[in-house]
């Protein structure tokens, strides 16, 4: 049986509470496509360190609680993080074996989905225009995609969260 530190899930759910935070901090408006998909980035993280803890079902409520704080149509952001959690199940053993340049690679294919998803289920309702710019956050998570491994997994280790 597997002993779960107590305040693992706090610490989890803290993570997912700044991230949320980052995600609505106001840019300039030609920033505004330039911001990482940080909560995107947590699920797969936490999907992929910690799958029995962590799981689709998680995704799909932070999800809604993301579609709630930015405004958008309730579970567009739900529908598309739980698609990005269950590919990110299913290959979470793989992916801790790349290296932390590969899994960039991955985590950009990864967005790449979580953002057509998004623009599709957008265009859908209505709501979003035909440019391709919906892309680059795809490209920046990516990039960021090394500092965030590293950083939850120094306060996974910290924290003994297992």
């Amino acid at each position: 049986m597997s002993q779960h530190s107590p305040g693992g899930l706090l610490i989890i759910l803290g993570t997912f509470i700044i991230a949320l935070m980052l995600s609505q901090i106001p840019l300039p408006t030609f920033m505004e496509w330039w911001r990482p998909e940080f909560v995107a980035l947590l699920v797969i993280y936490w999907i992929m360190a910690l799958p029995q803890r962590f799981g689709v079902g998680s995704a799909w409520f932070i999800g809604l609680m993301l579609d709630v704080l930015k405004g958008s149509v309730l579970g567009i952001n739900a529908i598309a993080l739980t698609l990005i959690a269950f590919s990110t199940l299913l290959i979470h053993k793989r992916m801790r074996m790349y290296p932390l340049w590969q899994q960039a690679f991955v985590v950009f294919f990864l967005m790449v989905m979580n953002q057509l998803i998004f623009h599709w289920f957008q265009t859908l309702a209505g709501t979003s225009g035909g440019d391709f710019l919906y892309l680059i956050p795809a490209l920046v998570s990516a990039i960021f995609w090394p500092w965030v491994f590293v950083i939850l997994r120094s306060i996974r280790r910290t924290f003994k969260i297992y």
